[in-house]
């Protein structure tokens, strides 16, 4: 707006929820005086970023005003990031009390304020002490002209508020008592406050949501919260509308206007005549059941209109605000101050059975605080769940939820009889939202919903009737049933249609199966079917017609990069299947398989491998060796070998098992690329970086022709390419791929998926080669929290970014914390891996390196001593990683001054380096490097010089 004043302010006013109308009021007048003013109910939409407006508005303002009240100090309200941020500008701070506070209310950094009290005046005595307040804290050099002089414009559509803490309530009123333990739902009260504000006259406003919701204590706590602002606040219980002449006949002869000779319906209308012109008037109408018959009773005029409804159909009726269920933080705030010496995982826990419905909240809350331990409230709701929704006091409700959820269900039953059965079946589902398409592809198959299963207009007005009583939420393309409303609803399930609705439930999970699990296209549609498989409360691993489903499920869960959850439900469905099944069952042989994947993707080697090699030999014995799903076998096995260091035994196996599939399948067919890119691992860890870039490199064309660019596994054996070009020097093509691999990883599997984190760590190893520290180090942070979060800090992956993340440490100069860090990873692999496995022995390397630079030199000779030891008898003479460990040797000897030892070790490994590689890769670059520092240390200028010809330059950052 235009300042009316040229010494005009901007003020930000910070409250708490409950003193809305205070804030309101300072804000009107400030406005009035052609002041600007920040405030949330005018100025920021429901929505906004909350923190955000705050700082910007803070940033701002020539002042703030606080609206005090022991609200404004209730622990955990939002107002303390306020308060900070106020007190930090505590010259330009305006406390004002709208209630009695004293110092230790307010603290002593406030205490120490003057603050001016508003509470307890007449209106002109309070207008007076607000500008006083607001004179001395803005010390313009003349009068503002405060109060207004009649030029300025209140906000748009917003008459005067009146002055709130007045004595009493309004003249008219006949709202139930105030809950005082009412919390939460600030958003859904600012929501509303908004709608009645800009509505401009006659609004109407519509709170709906499902019983148990809340609707009926957010309207009484509004009414309570802003009765200051209405002449007239007159409750009605609507949910039979033909009754609502009668009680607004009621409201007529309070105000004076019926007639005694005119009949309830004839001074109803003379009631609505009135409130056309009268001012500040709020009616609810509690509870309304069909929008469609109470039109004709709704008011115009001057005042507001809120009405709670379970049924979401107010269009072009009334404003509509959606509650939903409480946030988790709201559950957890309810849970924390009302029942005594409950911890957070406690509530958490609870909230989550509960699935933070504020009625149910509110029965565990009474029957928890008669004595009964959370614990045991837990199992109970566990064991008998209806006979627990029953009990408990919750007297801001008028039934239980129990109750509630019956006496929906009963009248849906005797209207509405196709959408109740349609209930009775998602009751058996889970309580995560149903793709109304899943309806339309079962329903062929349903037996017990009436009506034409050929219908053409689907299930759409059937799933409406659900929302209109409050039983489920709908969207134009889901429904969701609360899983306390499913629990009730399967407590009072005809025993007698059990399995024939159970059977329903079935035919719906079993058509959703969206198709290849490999497809990432295909994700979000497995990741709705496998929250209902998993949560679904009948036995899913029981009916025939959904096994593959199931075992496709899993595979979902591990290539979607999930690999806990699908651990426990292959583990579940295989004990169930092998005591039904038997243990060579191709079901019980697929979860087998998929558990295997599972549990090495965990990082559990040992524990996969004993899954994997049963499933080898029994699908050996039972299909033969060329059967696909045996080679599938046969490069699961070679892979966990790999995984354990046992390479000669897992190259023999993955070698075999490429062969058969080009034979049997054809060099092109996915499972055939599959045993390509295994092969190609298999020669990089042998340090063939040559053959395996050749490939890789023929792998990466034919799965981009087969597959696609972006698919997972293209994505994959890319990774292993660039790995071979940063092993043969050839960085910059490295870094490109990788950051092209990063990228689609990031946009396909998500941030946390493993193969993204691989990407991750993969092209900080290139840039650290680059020397490119920082940023390598930005990325491997981000990386290893990551795989820690997710995996623990045990994890393969984990200790694979934590070693990268030790190179960049290095290169940026902090010497102890890549110390640290080198060590713990070595510990760990050492711990989880075994001292002689190859991961072990090059992290081995890496810390010698570190303590070497850091002077440690006793002990990088021990470590060296053994590495090199360690890795000849495991690795070979000849392995890149054996002659890696004879180098780090020699450069410790070099560092103690044994430069005639040094020499030795480095001229023997440069031989061998020499005879099965060019000496432009940077092992052997690593290796000349050190025999020219050696050479050069021992005054053997002219070796040390024709060495020296063959180094290249180090790679340009």
């Amino acid at each position: 707006m235009t300042d009316t004043n040229a010494h005009a302010q901007r003020f930000f006013i910070s409250y708490a929820g409950p003193d809305r109308a205070w804030a309101e009021w300072v804000g009107w007048h400030l406005e009035q005086a052609g002041h600007t003013v920040i405030l949330d109910v005018w100025d920021w939409r429901t929505g906004d970023d909350f923190v955000q407006c705050m700082d910007e508005a803070l940033t701002s303002a020539d002042a703030v005003v606080a609206v005090l009240s022991q609200a404004y100090f209730a622990e955990g309200h939002r107002s303390h990031e306020e308060r900070t941020a106020a007190l930090a500008r505590r010259d330009r701070l305006i406390p004002l009390a709208v209630e009695p506070l004293t110092d230790a209310d307010v603290g002593p950094l406030l205490a120490a304020k003057v603050r001016t009290d508003l509470y307890g005046r007449t209106e002109p005595a309070a207008l007076s002490a607000l500008r006083e307040a607001v004179h001395g804290a803005v010390r313009p050099s003349s009068s503002p002209g405060f109060p207004p002089d009649g030029t300025a414009t209140a906000p748009p559509d917003q008459e005067k508020p009146q002055l709130p803490g007045r004595a009493g309530r309004p003249p008219v009123w006949n709202v139930r008592r105030r809950n005082p333990d009412f919390s939460g739902r600030e958003a859904a009260i600012v929501a509303l406050r908004e709608g009645l504000l800009d509505g401009g006259l006659s609004v109407v406003h519509a709170l709906h949501g499902m019983g148990g919701i809340g609707k009926t204590q957010i309207a009484v706590e509004y009414a309570h919260r802003f009765a200051s602002q209405y002449d007239v606040v007159w409750w009605i219980d609507a949910e039979q509308s033909g009754q609502l002449p009668v009680y607004y006949a009621e409201l007529a002869e309070r105000l004076g206007v019926a007639l005694a000779e005119a009949g309830a319906e004839r001074n109803a209308r003379l009631l609505l005549d009135d409130l056309r012109g009268r001012p500040r008037w709020l009616l609810v109408l509690d509870n309304v059941e069909h929008p469609d018959r109470i039109g004709r009773w709704l008011p115009e005029g001057p005042g507001h209109v809120l009405i709670t409804s379970r049924n979401p159909n107010w269009r072009h009726i009334a404003r509509r605000t959606g509650l939903d269920v409480f946030t988790r933080d709201d559950s957890l705030a309810y849970l924390t101050t009302r029942v005594q010496g409950i911890t957070r995982d406690q509530a958490e826990a609870l909230a989550k059975d509960l699935g933070d419905l504020p009625l149910a909240l509110a029965q565990a809350v009474g029957v928890i605080g008669n004595g009964t331990t959370v614990e045991r409230y837990q199992r109970l709701l566990d064991e008998k769940t209806v006979r627990v929704l029953e009990a408990g006091e919750a007297p801001d409700y008028p039934a239980s939820l129990a109750g509630t959820v019956e006496v929906a269900a009963r009248r849906l039953a005797d209207r509405h009889p196709d959408a109740a059965a349609l209930l009775r079946v998602a009751a058996f589902l889970g309580p995560e939202p149903i793709p109304t398409r899943w309806l339309e592809d079962a329903r062929p198959r349903m037996t017990t919903i009436p009506g034409d299963p050929d219908d053409l207009m689907g299930p759409g007005q059937t799933l409406g009737y659900l929302s209109d009583y409050g039983l489920a939420r709908t969207d134009s393309h889901t429904f969701q049933v609360h899983r306390l409303t499913q629990a009730v609803l399967r407590d009072h399930a005809d025993p007698a249609r059990g399995e024939a609705v159970r059977s329903d439930a079935a035919a719906v999970l079993a058509a959703a199966a969206p198709g290849d699990a490999l497809d990432p296209g295909n994700w979000g549609a497995w990741a709705s079917l496998t929250a209902h498989l998993t949560t679904a409360r009948f036995d899913v691993a029981d009916r025939p017609e959904l096994r593959p489903t199931l075992v496709e499920a899993v595979h979902f869960l591990i290539r979607s990069g999930q690999p806990r959850l699908a651990a426990g439900l292959a583990a579940r469905l295989r004990e169930t299947w092998v005591t039904r099944l038997g243990p060579d069952d191709p079901q019980v042989l697929f979860c087998a398989q998929y558990l295997g994947h599972a549990t090495s993707d965990l990082g559990d080697f040992r524990g996969a491998r004993p899954l994997i090699e049963d499933t080898y030999d029994r699908r050996r014995r039972l299909l033969g060796d060329d059967d696909p799903d045996t080679l599938q076998s046969a490069n699961d096995l070679g892979a966990i070998l790999f995984a354990l260091g046992e390479r000669a035994a897992a190259e023999r196996i993955s070698q075999d098992a490429f062969d058969r599939r080009r034979r049997v399948l054809g060099e092109d067919h996915p499972d055939t690329l599959q045993s390509a890119s295994h092969r190609g691992t298999a020669l990089t860890l042998s340090g063939r970086y040559a053959e395996s870039r050749r490939i890789n490199e023929d792998t990466v064309a034919r799965l981009r022709r087969v597959l696609g660019v972006d698919h997972p596994h293209t994505l994959q054996v890319v990774g292993a390419l660039a790995t071979n070009l940063r092993m043969l020097g050839e960085y910059a093509e490295s870094r490109r791929l990788l950051e092209e691999t990063l990228a689609h990883s990031r946009r396909i599997l998500g941030d946390d998926h493993l193969d993204t984190l691989r990407a991750m760590h993969g092209l900080a190893s290139t840039l650290v080669q680059l020397g490119r520290y920082r940023e390598a180090r930005d990325l491997l942070d981000d990386a290893h929290a990551r795989c820690r979060r997710n995996h623990g800090d045990d994890h393969p992956d984990t200790l694979e970014s934590a070693l990268a993340l030790v190179l960049a440490l290095y290169g940026l100069g902090e010497s102890d914390a890549s110390r640290r860090v080198a060590a713990d990873t070595y510990e760990r692999r050492r711990a989880v891996l075994g001292e002689d496995h190859p991961a072990t022995l090059a992290t081995a390397v890496t810390l010698v390196g570190i303590l070497r630079e850091c002077g440690e030199l006793t002990e990088a000779r021990r470590l060296d001593e053994d590495t090199l030891a360690r890795s000849r008898r495991t690795l070979g003479e000849d392995h890149p990683d054996t002659l890696a460990a004879a180098t780090s040797l020699a450069m410790t000897l070099h560092a103690q001054r044994d430069y005639r030892a040094a020499a030795q070790l480095l001229e023997a490994t440069l031989n061998r380096q020499r005879l099965h590689r060019g000496a432009d890769q940077p092992d052997i670059q690593n290796t000349i490097r050190a025999l020219v520092d050696t050479y050069s240390a021992m005054n053997r200028r002219r070796q040390a010089q024709k060495l020296q010809k063959l180094l290249r330059p180090r790679p340009a950052r």
